[in-house]
């Protein structure tokens, strides 16, 4: 997945600028980002604070290592069902 190429706090700021009043064609080519892109990151960090969308990347974080042990677990346990049901 490709990276942004801002932070998140980064991104609180241009939200805000937005929320101050500026139109969002200004702010959109102020930072040099697509109108859609901008809409995407409101809808993923709307209404957030930087705390927030910090406790928000940890726990994304976490979920993707827990995805990554249930799916090694149930690869072993495929694996084990293999072995036993082949006859010796």
């Amino acid at each position: 997945m490709k990276r942004s190429r801002f932070t998140e706090e980064q991104i609180i700021c241009i939200l805000r600028e937005q929320e101050a009043g500026m139109k969002t064609a200004d702010v959109c080519r102020k930072h040099g980002i697509a109108e859609a892109t901008f809409y995407k990151y409101k809808a993923k960090f709307g209404g957030l604070d930087v705390s927030d969308v910090r406790k928000l990347k940890a726990l994304e974080d976490e979920n993707a290592k827990l995805k990554r042990l249930l799916a090694e677990t149930m690869l072993d346990n495929a694996m084990l069902k293999d072995v036993a049901a082949k006859k010796w």
